[in-house]
């Protein structure tokens, strides 16, 4: 038990908003060194908020994806890399079938570090990314408190597979990553 609250504290936290957090679990899930990724809302005014009060677009709050990892084993820049192919950066309003300030993109950074390496990454995306010439609007904020969401929306690609997939397919997402990042 100790060893475990002893390998609890080399832990950190990433925070990403990326449209619908649905889709934001399963790019993160797979990689060794993550240990959770959890559905919720962050950088609103209120504390709690339900799923409809976020959908609302009155309480400032993005739908998110906050995840645990290991950087011994997963580094903060590869989940940097896998956000990034995972949305659209250059769309200032949503995320492919989602519209609304719920679903903007934005990288939420825990420390220093994090945001110099979020800022780097973002410069690269615009010189080096599939993007040329069109400006990546996702930004780069603060932490703020992360409530998570209510519990059917947590793993939703496992507890309804055939769902997930319609949804990724029917809202764009999929096409979209498979011919800008060659993801599917």
């Amino acid at each position: 038990m100790e060893n475990e609250t002893q390998e609890n504290k080399s832990y950190e936290l990433a925070t990403f908003a990326g449209g619908c957090f649905w889709c934001m679990v399963k790019p993160f899930d797979q990689w060794p060194g993550v240990i959770k990724v959890v559905s919720g809302y962050t950088g609103g005014t209120i504390p709690n908020p339900t799923y409809e009060q976020v959908c609302s677009d009155r309480t400032g709050h993005y739908e998110a994806v906050q995840i645990t990892f290991n950087p011994s084993l997963i580094s903060y820049d590869e989940i940097l890399t896998t956000f990034w192919q995972s949305i659209d950066p250059t769309d200032p309003g949503g995320q492919f079938g989602d519209r609304g300030s719920s679903y903007k993109t934005a990288i939420f950074y825990h420390t220093e570090e994090q945001k110099a390496a979020a800022e780097k990454s973002k410069a690269e995306l615009e010189v080096n990314g599939p993007f040329k010439g069109t400006p990546i609007v996702t930004p780069i904020l603060p932490a703020k408190p992360f409530y998570p969401a209510e519990n059917y929306h947590q793993d939703y690609y496992k507890k309804n597979p055939m769902h997930y997939q319609r949804y990724s397919v029917g809202s764009g997402r999929a096409g979209f990553l498979e011919r800008h990042w060659n993801k599917a």
